[in-house]
């Protein structure tokens, strides 16, 4: 099956919880400082540690026989920050190719493997008036999500976007690059996005823009009771697919920054997400700052 077909006919999707962050705190790597993780992949030891940590998310699926989403690192590698860093114009296509790799390496039957291409926003993910405008938005990140289309990933995953106008270019930009994509926002635990719409609201109105061109929406980089779930429509889970969440329940003024790993009750974080999944039907599932692979394995096993 395909991406869409998967997202539609499967009870439940992996897909990783935090990379950039756990190569973040070792002591051998060193992280770019404009394309954090990204040119790892041109570095023997870089592919290592990414296979390693990649490896660990992909087998959690594979034991639980669900289907994973694993991403290739591009988030905000967009053609200015390339040039700022010095890079290889072909880094979107190679990095997707590297994980085409690991993607052909764990394939199998009992646990599809697919492979998204992550967009950021092209200014602070937490700053909602440093967003886009629609029209800059769709300008801004069209290079870089023909990139991703060319290079054939399965989904655009667009992530941690604190705003509804720089969504909607992104949407619009993956629409005429031809490729899928998923809309993930960043909330505050009031459940709204940091632009001050609420989550279901923003979801309708981009939605209205846009034809319903995402095959889905997500929300990233917050813990899981940040969606009030009991206090949502049952609409809004129509189209609220998926959550990568954050360890600690901290608000993101707190949590930026911090030099200190912050994290939550293990157990807590897993039975909020596997509630999100049992009741609501929130299908993709993953973890962001703070979690590695003992959030996913917690998860992974109360599925199945």
């Amino acid at each position: 099956m395909n991406f869409t077909d998967t997202l539609k006919n499967s009870p439940a999707i992996l897909t990783e919880a935090a990379i950039a962050e756990r190569l973040r705190r070792r002591d051998d790597v060193a992280l770019d400082p404009v394309l954090f993780n990204t040119p790892l992949i041109y570095d023997e030891h870089g592919r290592g540690c990414l296979e390693e940590i990649y490896g660990q998310y992909l087998g959690i699926a594979q034991r639980a026989r669900l289907p994973m989403l694993i991403c290739a690192p591009t988030w905000r590698v967009d053609r200015s920050r390339i040039t700022l860093a010095r890079q290889k114009t072909s880094i979107n296509r190679d990095a997707v190719s590297f994980m085409r790799g690991l993607q052909k390496s764990w394939q199998n039957t009992d646990s599809q493997v697919f492979v998204g291409g992550l967009v950021g926003p092209a200014n602070d993910c937490y700053s909602p008036s440093e967003a886009l405008s629609a029209e800059d938005s769709e300008k801004y990140h069209a290079w870089q999500i023909g990139e991703l289309a060319e290079a054939g990933v399965d989904v655009v995953v667009a992530q941690t976007f604190p705003a509804i106008s720089e969504a909607l270019g992104v949407i619009r930009a993956c629409a005429s690059a031809g490729v899928i994509c998923i809309m993930s926002f960043v909330i505050n635990r009031d459940g709204k996005v940091l632009d001050g719409t609420s989550i279901a609201e923003a979801i309708a109105m981009v939605d209205a823009e846009t034809d319903k061109y995402p095959v889905g929406y997500m929300v990233n980089c917050v813990y899981p009771t940040f969606i009030s779930a009991e206090t949502q429509s049952k609409s809004l889970f129509e189209r609220l697919v998926g959550i990568q969440a954050n360890a600690s329940s901290l608000n993101h003024a707190e949590l930026d920054g911090s030099i200190d790993l912050r994290q939550d009750k293990l157990e807590d974080w897993g039975d909020f997400m596997v509630s999100l999944n049992r009741q609501y039907g929130v299908k993709i599932l993953g973890g962001c700052c703070g979690t590695d692979d003992r959030y996913l394995e917690y998860v992974a096993q109360r599925l199945v």
